[in-house]
């Protein structure tokens, strides 16, 4: 396990260091200048060549990259090329916002998803199985603005019964928590009732109902459990979407957090902004795809992670 773990935390430093390669190289070589962008287009050729290099981007890329990887391991992503700010405190910022949204989405993805999936599995083929299958593919397939609009149109402007924008109250956050949670959540429910539907053909699901184990004992302690790892694998990696933030919910429902960033950023070409929320984004991926793989073991103790 530990041998396991310390390779896994090994191939996670070098995947974050290809990835802060690649989105340096591929911000730098996209055309227009960002200096030019800050000032007037009238600005004299010195006050560029100045403002340049204050901001180190007069030496050559290898070294600007060694800077920028310093910076990221000091948590010092520099400043906002236009707002001036500390580029970590903005990230922070809106870190605080995207995780409140991803949150609630998660709870109400998993929640809905895992309990849809289980009563459709245990009633396969009948019309409770056709009627949650049902809708949890209309949720997969429904656009996420598409939803977002629904919501706000009936609970927003119909029925007056819950904001339609900001991020004050948690009142603000239940109307884009389903329209971002509502996706993840079809798809946990047919994953599950996929899983469920392997494992409740085991033989040892067999001899528990031979035994006369109750019901509910057989399919949450033993079926459930051991269908889980296809289920953690899906849902950790909808967990690093939701934290990366969704760009079209923020949007909408007008939350600032790590999805609007970005859109932002990039419409202005603020390098510094853009780079800490690719990076930031990244980041989150691969931290959370480390957290599922290690949490296999305490799942389904037959994965050999000496040898993983």
């Amino acid at each position: 396990m530990i041998s396991y773990s310390l390779k896994r935390l090994l191939q996670t430093v070098i995947v974050l260091i290809g990835i802060t390669l690649i989105v340096f190289l591929l911000l730098n070589v996209v055309p227009g200048d960002p200096v030019s962008l800050m000032l007037e287009k009238r600005t004299d050729p010195e006050t560029i060549a100045r403002v340049r290099q204050e901001l180190g981007l007069d030496v050559p890329l290898p070294t600007q990259y060694l800077n920028f990887l310093k910076g990221i391991f000091r948590l010092d992503f520099g400043q906002s090329y236009f707002s001036h700010e500390d580029v970590f405190t903005v990230l922070t910022r809106s870190f605080a916002i995207t995780i409140k949204l991803a949150a609630l989405s998660f709870v109400f993805a998993v929640l809905l998803g895992i309990c849809c999936g289980v009563i459709a599995a245990v009633n396969r083929g009948r019309w409770l199985d056709s009627f949650i299958m049902t809708f949890s593919m209309a949720g997969i397939s429904a656009p996420v603005f598409w939803v977002a609009i629904i919501l706000q149109l009936i609970f927003g402007l119909r029925l007056n019964l819950l904001p339609l924008s900001g991020y004050e109250t948690a009142a603000h956050f239940l109307l884009p928590s389903i329209a971002l949670g509502t996706r993840y959540a079809g798809s946990i429910a047919r994953i599950t009732r996929t899983s469920m539907l392997d494992v409740i053909k085991q033989d040892y699901i067999r001899t528990a109902w031979a035994k006369g184990a109750a019901k509910p004992r057989v399919i949450i302690k033993h079926a459930l459990k051991n269908a889980l790892v296809p289920i953690v694998t899906m849902i950790g990696a909808q967990l690093g979407s939701m934290l990366a933030g969704s760009m079209l919910v923020e949007t909408i429902f007008s939350l600032p957090g790590i999805g609007y960033l970005a859109v932002d950023s990039m419409s202005k070409r603020d390098l510094p902004l853009i780079q800490g929320t690719v990076v930031y984004i990244a980041a989150v991926f691969v931290l959370i795809n480390l957290l599922v793989d290690l949490s296999y073991a305490l799942i389904d103790p037959r994965i050999r992670y000496g040898k993983g």
